[in-house]
Protein backbone atom coordinates (compact mmCIF):
# COMPACT_ATOMS: atom_id res chain seq x y z
CA UNK A 1 0.00 0.00 0.00
CA UNK A 2 1.30 3.44 -0.94
CA UNK A 3 2.42 5.54 2.02
CA UNK A 4 3.38 8.86 0.38
CA UNK A 5 5.38 10.63 -2.31
CA UNK A 6 9.07 10.24 -1.49
CA UNK A 7 11.39 12.17 -3.83
CA UNK A 8 12.32 13.35 -7.30
CA UNK A 9 15.93 13.04 -8.41
CA UNK A 10 17.71 15.49 -10.69
CA UNK A 11 21.18 16.26 -11.98
CA UNK A 12 22.65 19.74 -11.43
CA UNK A 13 25.83 21.48 -12.54
CA UNK A 14 26.75 23.18 -9.25
CA UNK A 15 25.73 21.79 -5.86
CA UNK A 16 26.40 24.98 -3.87
CA UNK A 17 24.39 27.19 -6.22
CA UNK A 18 21.53 24.66 -6.32
CA UNK A 19 21.33 24.35 -2.52
CA UNK A 20 21.33 28.15 -2.21
CA UNK A 21 18.43 28.38 -4.67
CA UNK A 22 16.23 25.60 -3.24
CA UNK A 23 17.08 26.09 0.45
CA UNK A 24 18.07 29.74 0.67
CA UNK A 25 15.43 31.16 -1.68
CA UNK A 26 12.60 28.60 -1.75
CA UNK A 27 12.85 27.37 1.85
CA UNK A 28 13.57 23.64 1.47
CA UNK A 29 15.66 22.08 4.26
CA UNK A 30 18.99 20.34 3.64
CA UNK A 31 18.68 16.81 5.05
CA UNK A 32 21.84 15.16 3.72
CA UNK A 33 24.88 16.25 1.75
CA UNK A 34 27.87 14.10 0.90
CA UNK A 35 30.58 13.45 -1.66
CA UNK A 36 30.53 10.04 -3.30
CA UNK A 37 33.59 7.90 -4.08
CA UNK A 38 33.47 8.98 -7.76
CA UNK A 39 33.70 12.66 -6.76
CA UNK A 40 30.06 13.44 -7.47
CA UNK A 41 28.04 15.22 -4.79
CA UNK A 42 24.66 14.11 -3.46
CA UNK A 43 22.11 16.02 -1.40
CA UNK A 44 18.55 15.51 -0.21
CA UNK A 45 16.39 18.59 0.30
CA UNK A 46 13.15 18.27 2.27
CA UNK A 47 10.17 20.12 0.78
CA UNK A 48 7.76 19.21 3.55
CA UNK A 49 5.76 16.63 1.57
CA UNK A 50 8.57 14.88 -0.26
CA UNK A 51 12.21 15.41 -1.05
CA UNK A 52 14.37 16.60 -3.88
CA UNK A 53 17.47 14.46 -4.50
CA UNK A 54 20.16 16.40 -6.31
CA UNK A 55 23.34 14.97 -7.80
CA UNK A 56 26.21 17.07 -9.12
CA UNK A 57 28.55 14.96 -11.28
CA UNK A 58 32.27 15.52 -10.65
CA UNK A 59 32.68 16.78 -14.23
CA UNK A 60 29.72 19.16 -14.13
CA UNK A 61 26.54 19.00 -16.20
CA UNK A 62 25.06 20.87 -19.16
CA UNK A 63 22.03 23.13 -18.56
CA UNK A 64 18.56 21.56 -18.66
CA UNK A 65 16.37 21.67 -21.75
CA UNK A 66 12.65 22.38 -21.64
CA UNK A 67 10.44 19.41 -22.50
CA UNK A 68 8.69 20.35 -25.76
CA UNK A 69 4.89 19.96 -25.94
CA UNK A 70 4.03 16.44 -27.08
CA UNK A 71 7.23 14.97 -25.61
CA UNK A 72 7.23 12.81 -22.50
CA UNK A 73 9.29 14.07 -19.58
CA UNK A 74 9.26 16.11 -16.41
CA UNK A 75 7.92 19.58 -17.31
CA UNK A 76 8.44 21.41 -14.01
CA UNK A 77 8.71 21.12 -10.23
CA UNK A 78 5.94 22.76 -8.21
CA UNK A 79 6.21 24.15 -4.69
CA UNK A 80 3.26 25.41 -2.66
CA UNK A 81 3.41 28.83 -0.95
CA UNK A 82 1.07 30.85 1.24
CA UNK A 83 1.70 33.89 -0.94
CA UNK A 84 2.93 33.73 -4.53
CA UNK A 85 3.52 37.48 -4.54
CA UNK A 86 5.89 37.32 -1.55
CA UNK A 87 7.83 34.31 -2.84
CA UNK A 88 8.04 35.71 -6.36
CA UNK A 89 9.26 39.12 -5.14
CA UNK A 90 12.05 37.44 -3.12
CA UNK A 91 13.16 35.40 -6.15
CA UNK A 92 12.98 38.31 -8.56
CA UNK A 93 15.03 40.51 -6.18
CA UNK A 94 17.66 37.74 -6.08
CA UNK A 95 17.96 37.87 -9.88
CA UNK A 96 16.31 34.53 -10.59
CA UNK A 97 15.22 33.99 -14.21
CA UNK A 98 11.52 34.82 -14.54
CA UNK A 99 9.64 32.48 -16.86
CA UNK A 100 6.11 33.73 -16.10
CA UNK A 101 5.00 36.38 -13.63
CA UNK A 102 2.26 35.62 -11.05
CA UNK A 103 -1.16 35.09 -12.63
CA UNK A 104 -4.43 33.33 -11.99
CA UNK A 105 -4.09 29.58 -12.52
CA UNK A 106 -5.76 27.90 -15.49
CA UNK A 107 -6.90 25.08 -13.18
CA UNK A 108 -8.76 27.16 -10.59
CA UNK A 109 -10.23 23.98 -9.08
CA UNK A 110 -6.80 23.25 -7.57
CA UNK A 111 -4.71 26.43 -7.58
CA UNK A 112 -5.59 30.09 -7.24
CA UNK A 113 -2.35 31.64 -8.55
CA UNK A 114 0.88 30.39 -10.13
CA UNK A 115 4.19 31.79 -11.34
CA UNK A 116 7.17 30.18 -13.05
CA UNK A 117 10.92 30.74 -12.64
CA UNK A 118 14.09 28.96 -13.72
CA UNK A 119 16.46 27.33 -11.27
CA UNK A 120 20.25 27.80 -11.71
CA UNK A 121 20.35 25.07 -14.39
CA UNK A 122 17.23 26.21 -16.24
CA UNK A 123 14.83 23.69 -14.71
CA UNK A 124 11.35 25.21 -14.59
CA UNK A 125 10.02 25.76 -11.07
CA UNK A 126 6.35 26.56 -10.52
CA UNK A 127 5.28 28.55 -7.49
CA UNK A 128 1.69 27.69 -6.59
CA UNK A 129 -0.92 29.05 -4.22
CA UNK A 130 -3.89 26.77 -3.45
CA UNK A 131 -7.49 27.68 -4.13
CA UNK A 132 -9.56 28.17 -0.97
Amino acid sequence: MLKSFEHVGMTVSDMERTIEFYCGLLGLALTLRKTNADGSELAFLDAGGGMLEIVAPAGGAAPASDVPPGTAGLRHLTFLFDSIETAFARLEAAGVTVRERPRLAFNQEVFRKVAFVGDPDGIIVELAERAS
